[in-house]
């Protein structure tokens, strides 16, 4: 299910003396958080006014609206910062990480049950998902001769698997 708040990242620490905080950015460019004038924080998704927000090596530094102090900006540390997703203007065909997780993976062709998703790895050229089947674990190439269709809200995935990423195949 399309999820309300999607997490973005997490403040790793602080900036200088004036209370900018470091975010370490959960997406695959990190200039994807300079879009947002509010990020949010804890259970309460608590806003958190952005002043300014710029890339800076594989961080991004933030000026956070009332943490205007070292010792401000420290209070922030390992907090992980959520986005709204309608906030984040993505393509219909783009989803998160996170919300790919828990989706149920069926075979495009059989509507054979392989299991669900429990993470994803960057490589590089693709991501990889962890597909879990009780207490097997399979790895798929999350590439578009695999992946045949993704649908958040029903929270399934149909693909058509390369042989032998599956035991069961010949």
């Amino acid at each position: 299910m399309k999820k309300e708040y999607i997490e973005a990242g997490k403040i790793v620490g602080t900036h200088g003396v004036r209370g900018m905080v470091r975010i370490m950015p959960w997406a695959d460019d990190g200039t994807f958080l300079c879009r947002f004038e509010t990020l949010y924080s804890g259970e309460n998704k608590t806003p958190l006014k952005i002043n300014t927000i710029k890339p800076h090596g594989n961080v991004v530094i933030a000026q956070i609206e009332d943490i205007d102090s070292l010792e401000k900006a420290e209070t922030l540390r390992n907090r992980v910062v959520y986005i709204k997703r309608s906030d984040a203007d993505i393509p219909e065909d783009r989803y998160f990480v996170s919300e790919l997780i828990g989706c149920s993976v069926f075979d495009f062709d059989t509507g054979v049950k392989y299991g669900i998703i429990a993470d994803v790895s960057k490589t590089g050229a693709n991501d990889v998902w962890h597909i879990k089947n009780g207490d097997k674990e399979y790895l798929l190439p999350a590439i578009s001769e695999v992946v045949k269709g993704v649908d958040i809200e029903k929270e399934e995935i149909k693909i058509s698997p390369m042989k032998g990423i599956f035991d069961d195949e010949n």
